[in-house]
């Protein structure tokens, strides 16, 4: 077990920060109600929701003065919003009820149809394998269709370079399949003059997004876009050429102006691997570039844009070693700006006097192309290391490693280290995991980080726990493909408005042979449960559970659960008392199942798929019957065929679609309940490779689906 307290001094023992959580948590809680009570519906100008939110984030705080110092960064009540506000009752607009009352013409012949879609982007459009389309929410409660004045909308990069027939940037509204017309619409979609290999972010009040580009001579620009409804299509884009920054904060929609990136001297540098990072308070926007250079944007999204050229910034990290930076993550509690470069190293920059403070070499592969992950709270920085430069994982190979930092590192310093599968020569990146609810419930930093590793092998989904900021060594879980391939970032989406109850998943894809069961051993995109147990709960017939065997466990007898966790059976069909909770053990929790054969034999143990969706354990060995048995639906209800019996164990914990050349990162959607708009708690993506992307032709696809069962 490791330990980081570069930033606390010596940490309190994780049992006296419990005790201490307890008696400072109402006064947390008071001061976060005088902060949101006059905006209980939300942020005041709306709810982003892009790469950078997935990379600084906020564990709940455990006393009134670090609530104050996170509080002043407008991303900390965004994401309050999301995880908190939307658990308080929802509603669908006075016009969404409309729609689901009365479905016009075009939503009635539609019904019946998959609750997703696929929209095509342009042949060989993909956002990339590290990006993140962006999402924006003119209200945290309520999903707006394209008949209202500001709808909901997505947006995506194409990776393609803009012209008069292919889009570089694309918009879709009208998301939701409870809404009327086309489902989705085109927003707008744009021809920049450029090719956007880097995730795209909006502004706080959604009206203006921020992204880099790159062109032919290898010159990256700096976008600030105004966009307005209805202006292109994906192949007919609206050409928009670039006002002078001075004129753009008056321009009318559509319009953008474009920033030269340049380092200290004036020259151009180019940028295809490093996200915008917006400092909304700030109004500044962070980005690096090629040869180690960050650059400071002011006046971004409200004042007069340009580029910082002043002494101090634009900074070059590394001018012995200038290698390309990537994406930058600007954390206001501390003043810093954290960046990884291609060399392997993390750098912190303190914003103020620009002084550049260099880790220990943390990546011998890839580099650290995947951006940190700031817990702003309790002052950690994660990254993701596609190779440790060690031979101490199987065959003497190097590992896949997730590193911890204090946000006050020193000078050289590595931190703490926990690997995550083996890496080669010829692996890929390591892409950023994602925590778990009772990460960001916790007022210590205690959960679970979920990572996607094993880089040289079959992509593996590995479980870190967290104990009041103190990692653990991985547990290794699901296989995610047959062969070795590439995995994408982990998203988890905890909702608690999702039928049958609260429930939680991680979503990752694979660039092939993916093993989930609809996979069809193509690039595929899965879902796994990861819902952990919580004291003093209720939970309904068939909720089900991740153990800490990493074992689903299923509610058999409704209740409430008590307040210390069970000694969960390990045993598959084994039984858990739990207060007045009865849990049915479902056996590891995996991508992949067996399905029933005819004529087949079967040892007793043996769990399979069958055609309802849920996972029957063998009772009684022998061989199947010759026709397919009609399957008890009913939790442990049990099934003869032939000489055999079933028990059923309830649903599967996964689900799993088809996704060419597998996805670009995954974004969430909603968490709406039943009595919302439907369709509107989805998530999404792109495809990596060319696909058929339903009525809209092949290419690479923008695609919405359902949380719970990717269809």
């Amino acid at each position: 077990m490791f330990s980081v307290n570069e930033d606390w001094g010596i940490r309190m023992s994780a049992n006296r920060g419990r005790a201490l959580s307890s008696a400072t948590g109402l006064v947390v809680f008071v001061f976060l109600g005088s902060i949101f009570t006059v905006r209980a519906a939300g942020p005041a100008s709306g709810l982003p929701t892009d790469w950078s939110h997935r990379h600084l984030v906020f564990s709940r705080p455990a006393t009134a003065e670090r609530a104050r110092r996170v509080a002043g960064d407008p991303r900390y009540e965004q994401q309050w919003a999301r995880r908190s506000i939307r658990t308080l009752g929802h509603r669908a607009s006075a016009a969404s009820k409309a729609h689901l009352q009365a479905p016009s013409v075009s939503a009635q012949k539609n019904q019946g149809a998959p609750r997703d879609w696929s929209e095509n982007l342009g042949f060989d459009a993909t956002v990339g394998p590290d990006n993140f389309p962006a999402k924006y929410a003119f209200q945290v409660t309520t999903a707006l269709c394209g008949d209202t004045p500001t709808p909901d909308y997505v947006v995506f990069n194409t990776g393609l370079s803009g012209s008069t027939s292919q889009a570089s940037v694309v918009a879709l509204d009208n998301l939701y399949s409870g809404c009327g017309g086309t489902v989705p619409n085109i927003y707008w979609a744009y021809n920049t003059g450029g090719q956007v290999l880097t995730s795209i972010t909006p502004s706080e009040d959604g009206s203006q997004i921020a992204f880099a580009q790159t062109n032919s001579n290898l010159e990256g620009t700096l976008i600030l876009l105004k966009w307005a409804a209805a202006s292109g299509t994906v192949s007919a884009p609206l050409s928009l050429q670039s006002v002078s920054n001075v004129a753009y904060r008056s321009c009318a929609a559509p319009c953008m102006t474009s920033i030269e990136l340049k380092d200290s001297q004036g020259n151009p540098i180019d940028d295809r691997i490093s996200s915008v990072f917006p400092d909304y308070t700030g109004d500044v926007l962070w980005v690096g570039g090629t040869s180690g250079w960050l650059c400071k944007i002011s006046g971004a999204f409200r004042g007069s844009p340009a580029e910082v050229i002043d002494g101090t910034f634009p900074v070059q990290v590394n001018s012995l070693n200038p290698t390309a930076l990537s994406s930058p993550v600007y954390d206001y509690s501390s003043g810093n700006v954290f960046v990884g470069d291609v060399a392997g190293y993390l750098y912190r920059v303190d914003t103020a006097t620009g002084d550049i403070t260099a880790s220990g070499r943390l990546d011998y592969g890839t580099g650290l192309i995947t951006a940190p992950t700031v817990d702003s709270t309790a002052g950690n920085v994660y990254v993701f290391s596609s190779s440790d430069g060690s031979a101490n994982c199987p065959n003497l190979s190097s590992c896949n490693a997730v590193y911890l930092l204090g946000t006050s590192f020193a000078e050289g310093s590595t931190g703490a280290k926990v690997t995550v599968g083996s890496s080669s020569i010829n692996s890929g990146e390591l892409f950023e995991g994602d925590f778990d609810s009772n990460y960001w419930n916790s007022s210590d930093a205690t959960g679970n980080l979920y990572v996607c590793g094993n880089t040289a092998g079959a992509p593996t989904i590995y479980q870190l726990p967290i104990d009041a900021g103190v990692l653990s060594l991985a547990n290794a879980g699901p296989v995610l493909s047959h062969g070795e391939t590439e995995c994408s970032p982990i998203t988890d989406i905890a909702n608690p408005n999702a039928p049958g109850g609260a429930a939680e998943w991680i979503f990752a894809s694979v660039q092939s042979d993916g093993a989930g069961n609809s996979c069809g051993s193509t690039g595929c995109v899965m879902n796994l449960t990861v819902q952990p147990w919580n004291a003093s709960t209720y939970y309904a017939v068939g909720q089900e559970v991740l153990d800490p065997n990493l074992h689903i466990q299923v509610v058999r007898s409704s209740g409430t659960s008590g307040t210390n966790s069970p000694s969960w059976s390990a045993n598959p069909g084994g039984a858990t008392g739990d207060g007045s909770v009865t849990w049915l053990n479902q056996g590891s929790l995996s991508a992949f199942h067996l399905t029933w054969q005819p004529d087949h034999g079967y040892a007793a143990g043996a769990e399979i798929l069958d055609s309802n969706g849920n996972m029957q354990l063998l009772v009684t060995g022998g061989v199947s019957g010759k026709a397919h048995p009609i399957w008890a639906t009913n939790l442990n209800g049990t099934t003869e065929d032939a000489t055999l019996r079933w028990r059923n164990l309830g649903p599967t914990p996964t689900a799993s679609l088809p996704a060419g050349g597998g996805t670009s990162g995954i974004i969430l959607d909603n968490t709406l309940g039943a009595s919302a708009l439907s369709g509107a708690s989805q998530i999404y993506y792109s495809t990596l490779a060319n696909q058929n992307c339903g009525i809209s032709g092949t290419g690479g696809c923008a695609v919405q689906t359902s949380q719970s069962q990717l269809q």
